[in-house]
């Protein structure tokens, strides 16, 4: 060896490993006398060898409601990630929320007339819902009795549009007479009697 050349140590290889490729194992490279079919064969079987002893990758992602994302294309078929509709991907959420009981009683509110018929909310109006008691006023005295004797159709017919358990009781009243308390000094008596006569 001439005087100019430096030895360098022997690199430290754990068992199983080459020199030719750090970090690889030995299967991973191809003899040094293969040709040709055997070559190509060798290079197959490294190639396998080093995709098992790589960390298995994640297909997807865990979203926060606990489902798989999936990547990639859906393809032919149905699938979750396929465009779906509006009203399907709002149950679904209302669900994950616990949003349901809010959006029931809401639905009394705002869709009375589908929930009791066109006659009943022709005259009537719900005023308030409070721990499963709905407050009902009538355009009438008259109507506010018609309503009382009806509450137990009402009140199946509530629960076969929004659920069970929404409204439990109904308290239902006519219409509001005037107040004529007005002001900070009043005087007791009947008020005004045969005025509207």
């Amino acid at each position: 060896m001439p005087d100019d050349e430096v030895q360098l140590p022997p690199a430290r290889l754990g068992p199983g490993r080459d020199a030719r490729t750090p970090g690889k194992p030995a299967a991973a490279n191809p003899p040094e006398d293969a040709t040709g079919p055997e070559l190509a064969r060798a290079v197959l079987d490294a190639a396998k060898a080093r995709r098992q002893a790589a960390a298995p990758r994640r297909r997807g992602a865990v979203r926060g409601d606990g489902e798989k994302r999936l990547r990639g294309y859906s393809g032919p078929g149905p699938d979750p990630r396929d465009p779906q509709p509006l009203g399907a991907v709002l149950d679904k959420l209302m669900k994950a929320r616990g949003w349901q009981q809010p959006a029931a009683e809401a639905t009394v509110f705002g869709a009375w007339e589908k929930v009791v018929g066109p006659e009943v909310a022709q005259h009537s109006r719900p005023v308030k819902l409070e721990d499963g008691e709905l407050t009902v006023e009538a355009r009438s005295t008259a109507w506010a009795t018609q309503l009382r004797l009806l509450a137990g159709s009402l009140l199946k017919q509530i629960a076969s549009e929004v659920g069970h358990n929404v409204v439990r009781k109904l308290h239902i009243h006519g219409p509001a007479a005037p107040s004529w308390s007005r002001g900070p000094r009043r005087v007791r008596g009947r008020g005004p009697r045969d005025t509207y006569g």
